[in-house]
């Protein structure tokens, strides 16, 4: 339950709070599903720290992984779940939140 207190940072998501991952989910809420590889230069990140923050969102069941072939090519996509979005609207609340209250 949210705080009260505008400026309790204590119900702040971390797992979508970290720097790469708030990318991630932003990107998400616009493009979902997004191909890996188009992901990683939106996002600016490398193969392998890209896999990490998503093996982080999908064990929060933020994303979802999809693993597929496309023609002879492999193919990673990833989806934005229900829960993920609502916990994207849920940080985005507590950020305008704490926005107003040091206006």
């Amino acid at each position: 339950m949210p705080s009260d207190n505008p400026f309790d940072h204590n119900d702040i998501d971390d797992v979508i709070h970290g720097r790469l991952r708030l990318g991630i989910m932003a990107y998400l809420t616009s493009v979902s599903p997004a191909v890996f590889g188009e992901l990683k230069e939106k996002v600016g990140a490398t193969d392998g720290n890209l896999s990490t923050h998503l093996r982080k969102l999908e064990e929060a069941g933020y994303v979802r992984i999809e693993k597929r072939f496309v023609g002879k090519r492999p193919q990673t996509r990833v989806f934005l779940t229900d829960e993920g979005r609502a916990g994207w609207l849920a940080w985005l609340g507590r950020m305008q939140s704490l926005m107003r209250a040091a206006e």
